[in-house]
């Protein structure tokens, strides 16, 4: 995996970021698309007396943070590493800062004890656990501790240096890229929290509750400065705050998302005409052709949502597998969506309609009707898409 250039940041006196990009990485955990990449952000904090390093990077990037440590400290002399989340892309560099730096000790939760001892191999003596009520005394630079369990793994912590006003969150308020820019000032801010919204959707969303907890907590702090572990730097944590706020708080929009697959366009024309009538009624609609679309996009959707409108044939008695996988993804999400509805085509045997109501059920989610047609839709099929319109446009009034 190759590196970044040599290069630091300063983002306030004496805290540094010394993370890496990487600028070709193409997909996350298997599942998630990275079209920009990601980056590994590191946050170097030298006190008058003590130096702490806030959180590590993925494998294969140990050597690149040990070299931009170096350019401003000997790494050997470091007095704490800060594991906010023990997850490898942020915590596996710890063992190489670990073992350079040899009277260093490792800073994190109980629970992120425990994964430190089972991940990487770190004995108890050499862990501090910390908590809210924790303090590491630098020497002007003064680290304290916010619990934030569950965003997204059990142990996580924030780190915040109270001096500086710079909130480390770790996995929270990120996103996944890798580009010229530190800030996010300086590449745009619709741009930068549409980003934010396709990484909440996909790693942040089924934990909205915690997630909600979370925010209230950074509130009252009110930091200057929220320096993730993904992507870039916020100068104005408000962008984010709000962002945040509405998505753990499931604020929904007066939108319909349609997620689709055709195989032979009797599917298609009937979804196309369902956009067409909600369209008319003055409401947003996402449609996506699911094999043409990267996953990520929907999952976005989903985050202000109510309603999903599933469109696909029966394949083989059940519904067509791409169609499948879409239905999986809001419940696997916990997506905040309210209201379903499919529409489907087949030509021997029905079957993709159930198929549907079988994946999502177990959620809260309401499945308020479906236009199953056998072959080509005619005239009466599309009168029964806008009485499904008609139903739609009631729920959303609720919303």
């Amino acid at each position: 995996m190759p590196g970044t250039p040599m290069g630091t940041l300063q983002i306030a006196p004496n805290v540094f970021w010394v993370g890496v990009k990487h600028y070709n990485r193409r997909l996350f955990d298997g599942l998630i698309p990275l079209p920009h990449g990601t980056s590994y952000n590191a946050y170097l904090v030298k006190g008058s007396n003590k130096t702490a390093l806030v959180d590590t990077v993925n494998p294969g990037f140990e050597h690149d943070l040990l070299a931009k440590v170096k350019e401003h400290t000997d790494p050997e002399k470091l007095d704490y590493v800060i594991m906010n989340h023990a997850e490898p892309d942020h915590a596996h560099g710890l063992m190489l800062m670990m073992a350079t730096a040899k009277n260093a000790m490792l800073v994190t939760s109980a629970k992120g004890k425990e994964a430190a001892m089972m991940y990487f191999n770190i004995p108890a003596e050499r862990i501090m656990v910390v908590d809210e009520k924790s303090k590491l005394e630098l020497g002007g630079k003064t680290l304290t501790f916010v619990d934030a369990p569950w965003l997204h793994w059990p142990e996580t912590i924030f780190t915040y240096l109270v001096e500086d006003s710079i909130l480390f969150p770790c996995d929270f308020f990120g996103q996944h890229l890798a580009i010229g820019e530190f800030y996010v000032d300086e590449y745009g801010d619709d741009t930068t929290l549409d980003m934010a919204k396709l990484y909440f959707a996909e790693i942040m969303m089924p934990f909205r509750k915690p997630g909600a907890a979370a925010v209230e907590k950074v509130k009252k702090i009110n930091p200057k400065i929220i320096a993730p572990s993904h992507g870039l730097i916020y100068r104005n944590p408000k962008l984010i705050l709000d962002a945040y706020t509405a998505w753990t708080g499931e604020k929904m929009k007066k939108k319909v998302l349609i997620p689709y697959v055709s195989m032979w366009g009797s599917s298609e024309k009937m979804v196309l005409a369902l956009r067409e009538a909600l369209v008319r009624k003055g409401i947003e609609v996402q449609i996506f052709d699911i094999p043409n679309t990267d996953i990520g996009h929907i999952a976005k959707e989903l985050v202000d949502s109510p309603v999903i409108v599933v469109g696909a044939p029966t394949v083989l008695g059940g519904v067509h597998p791409v169609a499948a996988y879409a239905a999986m993804l809001v419940k696997a999400l916990r997506a905040p969506t309210k209201y379903a509805a499919v529409v489907s085509s087949y030509g021997w045997t029905g079957g993709a309609v159930k198929a549907v109501a079988d994946i999502i059920s177990g959620t809260k989610i309401e499945v308020i009707g479906a236009v199953d047609v056998k072959g080509p839709p005619k005239e009466e099929d599309f009168k029964k898409i806008l009485e499904l319109a008609d139903k739609i446009e009631e729920k959303l009034k609720a919303v």
